[in-house]
């Protein structure tokens, strides 16, 4: 599945530095895995979201939005609707794997790899989110 950026979230990919760049575009790639293998989405919608890339489902009521963009705390991020308790279950069933923001974020470095496996949990329940 890919989507084709709109001019806005291009350009903020762009405006952002490597090798943090390379890391979100890693980042947005899961994203599109992850959604590839969940109907019930309807696909995905790709904008900008508090001045960063989100991707939300495109039926309605099903899950929340995920954003990604650079880090004041670490390298980059991933981060969800503060109202939800993703952020929460999830420090529940990794609570040393991660370094988490409050109930947005998990941060990120550059020069550690990716957590996938347990990233698509988190992405996968977040576009499902009011499916539970």
């Amino acid at each position: 599945m890919s989507l084709d950026s709109d001019k806005q979230v291009r350009a903020n990919f762009e405006a952002i530095a490597e090798p943090a760049r390379d890391r979100l575009f890693e980042l947005r790639s899961l994203i599109l895995e992850v959604a590839a293998d969940l109907p019930q989405t309807g696909g995905l919608e790709e904008t900008l979201k508090w001045g960063e890339p989100s991707y939300l489902p495109r039926k309605k009521c099903v899950g929340t939005t995920v954003r990604i963009g650079p880090s004041k705390l670490k390298d980059y991020a991933v981060f969800v609707h503060c109202q939800t308790t993703l952020i929460d279950d999830f420090r529940h069933m990794f609570p040393d794997e991660f370094h988490y923001e409050g109930n947005r974020g998990i941060h990120f470095s550059v020069d550690e790899p990716l957590p996938e496996d347990q990233l698509r949990l988190f992405i996968a329940n977040a576009l499902t989110y009011h499916l539970k």
